[in-house]
């Protein structure tokens, strides 16, 4: 066995929670920090020694990591799951279908367009270089909800409107992606059969509502009985989890973290729905979620990067993130959401990580995508993944700022919050808003509290 992996868990949770603790004094996400920590720790630290002392020191990919890694994404997945209203699942049904079907159409057909300009195969285009050039819009569908999830659960919006319609179109856009992917590939290789992979979607999801069913029925039973130990369901429950994860994938070829999803939702709206999420969190948040993050960070490979491919990954970057904001922010405001959370559910559908180094890797095997054009992609993991919960958390905290000053005109804020704003006005200032950050992020701390005291 080698030792060596116990260290880099050392080094991977002291650097995740140290940068973390630097971000939020920043005022920005502590995911941030979690995804620079796995850039130093593991090919910055490795680049830099490697110049200096000729000896390469540094976190390097291993499949430990990677597991572990899946895990934490799992987990995260599952206490989203439990966390969603199922009644705003019904009610956001037809927005989460619309801001889906956007958020694929846009960055498929812009991804398609920048690679036939870029490669010039306007004229005499076959299907191998049309394969090719579709594959780049491909790539773009791929959306990482476990970046965006983490910054929601951070500022406490995964329920309500906005939160369960990024999760559940996220969740729509991997199967719609992995649908895409496997018939574009079976066209390129010509051994994949499209209506049977359509019923391995339409039996997931089918199974998914019959386990579902009875899954709910069985933890309400046990969380109900009175001799039955409370301790027991947070294990029967993650076990649940990874169940319905290794089915997802193993059967029906769906993606782990939508089986994982579900069963959280399985278990959602119980009485003790909330302890066990209490109990699954401490373990995501320990380890499994930090190792997640940083993962991104640590495999990444700057190697393969020339000027060509530089300026390629910055246009691909530009039109990955333009083209879901775009789709899914439109897609939002067709089902008449406001403008504030049309650009929420744009932001926060940019994200991309393992997601799309996955399709990219079943690309370059299946000789759909050049080795060389996989720095590209990492620079759309890289920068996505950055600003993604950057930008959410600057448009939480805008929109958040409109309705308090919404709530100061009308007089509709509590006391507690009066006597902050009064303070503030003693001390000289028009209006907290004009002031100090600090007056602002402490009304919206009070007021969530004042909520969080009324239910």
């Amino acid at each position: 066995m080698n030792y060596k992996i116990f260290l880099d868990l050392a080094v991977i949770l002291l650097a995740t929670k140290s940068l973390g603790i630097l971000m939020r004094k920043l005022g920005l996400p502590q995911v941030v920090g979690a995804l620079l920590a796995g850039l130093v720790i593991g090919p910055l630290c490795i680049m830099l020694t490697t110049t200096l002392f000729k000896t390469p020191i540094g976190i390097e990919p291993s499949l430990p990591l990677k597991v572990m890694a899946e895990i934490g994404v799992v987990m995260l997945m599952f206490t989203a799951g439990m966390e969603t209203n199922l009644k705003e699942i019904k009610s956001n049904g037809v927005a989460a279908i619309v801001i889906t079907s956007l958020g694929v159409i846009v960055p498929l057909g812009l991804g398609f367009l920048l690679a036939v300009i870029w490669h010039g195969d306007f004229k005499g285009m076959d299907m191998n270089k049309f394969l090719q050039d579709f594959f780049f819009g491909v790539i773009l569908t791929a959306t990482s909800v476990g970046i965006t999830v983490e910054v929601l659960k951070e500022l406490g919006k995964v329920k309500g409107k906005v939160g369960t319609s990024i999760l559940s179109a996220a969740i729509l856009d991997d199967i719609i992606g992995i649908v895409i992917l496997t018939i574009v590939i079976g066209m390129k290789n010509n051994d994949v059969n499209a209506g049977m992979l359509i019923l391995r979607v339409l039996g997931f999801f089918v199974s998914a509502i019959i386990v579902g069913i009875f899954g709910h029925m069985l933890f309400k039973h046990l969380s109900n009985k009175k001799n039955f130990q409370l301790r027991r369901l947070p294990i029967f429950s993650l076990a649940f989890c990874f169940f319905m994860a290794w089915s997802a994938e193993a059967i029906f070829k769906i993606a782990d973290i939508t089986g994982a999803f579900i069963a959280g939702i399985v278990l959602s709206n119980m009485k003790s729905t909330e302890y066990i999420e209490r109990k699954i969190d401490i373990n995501s948040y320990m380890i499994f979620s930090p190792i997640f993050f940083a993962n991104i960070g640590i495999c990444a490979d700057f190697s393969g990067f020339t000027w060509s491919v530089l300026l390629f990954g910055f246009l691909f970057v530009c039109v990955g993130l333009f083209a879901k904001f775009v789709g899914c922010g439109i897609g939002a405001k067709v089902c008449g959401y406001n403008t504030a959370d049309s650009l929420k559910c744009g932001v926060g559908m940019m994200a991309r990580g393992e997601v799309a180094l996955i399709v990219a890797t079943k690309g370059i095997e299946s000789g759909l995508l050049a080795p060389t054009m996989l720095p590209a992609v990492l620079m759309l993991v890289i920068c996505s993944s950055f600003l993604t919960p950057i930008l959410l958390k600057v448009i939480y905290k805008s929109d958040e700022k409109k309705m308090l000053a919404k709530g100061l005109v009308q007089g509709e804020l509590s006391d507690k919050t009066d006597n902050i704003v009064s303070n503030a006005l003693l001390s000289n200032i028009e209006t907290p808003f004009d002031a100090n950050v600090d007056v602002v992020d402490q009304i919206i701390k009070t007021e969530n509290e004042d909520k969080k005291d009324e239910n």
